[in-house]
């Protein structure tokens, strides 16, 4: 199925009041219609894009947003008419050879999602028309003469339109074909083709993906598009307690530490290096770190827990998390750890990548109570915080 889509951009922002079009202004450094035009751009479910441009600014602007942003999908910029619907029947008018869809989307939603069109796309596949909309939030109020309610329309039924629409080719065309026959003006696509009795079906859409139409709206849409930049930061718990035994070496935070018990596990059984881990997967919310080491798994048998720890960095490095810093208490009655922490701080900050100073780890006995106070084992408590880049799109 070849969809190609239509972006009208021809206004001069006369609403918007401005000596400088809507669609042009600079948003997170690009302009409007950029940001739009790069989700049609990056979307598997369109093939070509048709833009209408002002008369006027049809050869510089070719340069200056489908040349300068790589945009190749863009086949075709038109001059745009007096009206939306003109600057829509001018893109219509070039399309040649196949096209089984057609997508209209105006050029000051940029948040538009490749997700909404390719719902859209789809639904026009099966059924013809389809467009995204969302419910009426707000009590809406009919009036007769002046500013006198008339009365108060349900509104369980009411939908507010938006674009993207999107049409079989041939239904579009006679819907276009048959309004200018009629010199009929919609303030949509979907009235066109309401007009010639055809059912067109609703896809629910969102509320960001607003039109930017006055100075309120753009201040929205900075808002939102700063809200993309803004990093998201997490945070994670971990714990991990080992028995003390003899025969085995202790190993805390990568260091040998000599006493004459160590710790009972499948790997090196470095409790405190697990106890980060589990910190680290739990903020990055990669669940805990017998999935993915288990201890029954002879790969880890004996294995250093700073090859676990450094995997662990690996895991949530690649999915776009960055440690802000990690801190560890480590609980045992002996022996006397402060000789040692510094050593541990490097070593776990070494593997991390990251600054000493962003490591803490601490040393406490636990006054002779419990599992801890009677020498049977150790437990460490860890907390971790991270940061996680949204990812812009558009």
């Amino acid at each position: 199925m070849k969809t190609i889509a239509i972006i009208p951009a021809g206004g001069s922002g006369t609403r918007f009041r401005s000596h400088v079009a809507k669609q042009y202004l600079m948003l997170d450094s690009s302009p409007v219609i950029v940001h739009t035009l790069k989700v049609f751009q990056n979307s598997n479910d369109i093939d070509e894009i048709i833009l209408a441009l002002p008369q006027e600014d049809l050869s510089h602007m070719r340069r200056e947003l489908v040349e300068k942003y790589g945009l190749t999908k863009v086949k075709h910029t038109v001059a745009g008419g007096h009206e939306r619907q003109d600057s829509i029947k001018n893109c219509l008018e070039v399309i040649q050879g196949r096209c089984d869809i057609v997508l209209i989307h105006d050029a000051v939603r940029p948040f538009i999602t490749e997700k909404l069109i390719q719902d859209v796309i789809e639904t026009a596949g099966k059924t013809g028309a389809a467009i995204a909309a969302v419910k009426a939030k707000d009590t809406i109020k009919a009036t007769g003469q002046g500013h006198v309610i008339s009365r108060t329309v349900p509104r369980n039924t009411l939908w507010l339109a938006q674009t993207p629409q999107a049409f079989a080719y041939e239904l579009i065309k006679n819907a276009y074909k048959t309004a200018y026959h009629d010199n009929f003006y919609g303030t949509d696509d979907a009235a066109l083709v309401e007009r010639l009795g055809k059912e067109v079906n609703i896809v629910e859409g969102s509320y960001t993906n607003f039109k930017i139409t006055t100075h309120e709206d753009m201040m929205i849409a900075e808002a939102l598009m700063q809200m993309r930049h803004t990093p998201v930061w997490r945070s994670g718990i971990g714990y991990d307690s080992h028995r003390l035994v003899e025969g085995r070496k202790l190993i805390l935070g990568g260091e040998e530490i000599p006493y004459d018990k160590g710790l009972e596990g499948h790997s090196d059984a470095d409790v405190l290096i697990h106890a980060i881990c589990d910190a680290l997967l739990g903020a990055s919310g990669m669940k805990d770190i017998g999935r993915h080491f288990p201890d029954h798994d002879p790969e880890f048998k004996n294995i250093s827990s700073m090859i676990i720890l450094e995997r662990v960095n690996t895991i949530i490095r690649q999915e776009g998390f960055f440690i802000n810093n990690v801190d560890a208490t480590v609980v045992m009655e002996r022996p006397r750890l402060a000789p040692y922490i510094d050593k541990m701080i490097s070593n776990v900050a070494r593997v991390l990548r990251m600054p000493e100073e962003g490591v803490s780890i601490k040393a406490k006995t636990n006054e002779g109570m419990g599992f801890v106070g009677r020498e049977e084992g150790v437990a460490v408590y860890a907390t971790a915080s991270l940061t996680e880049r949204k990812k812009s799109s558009p």
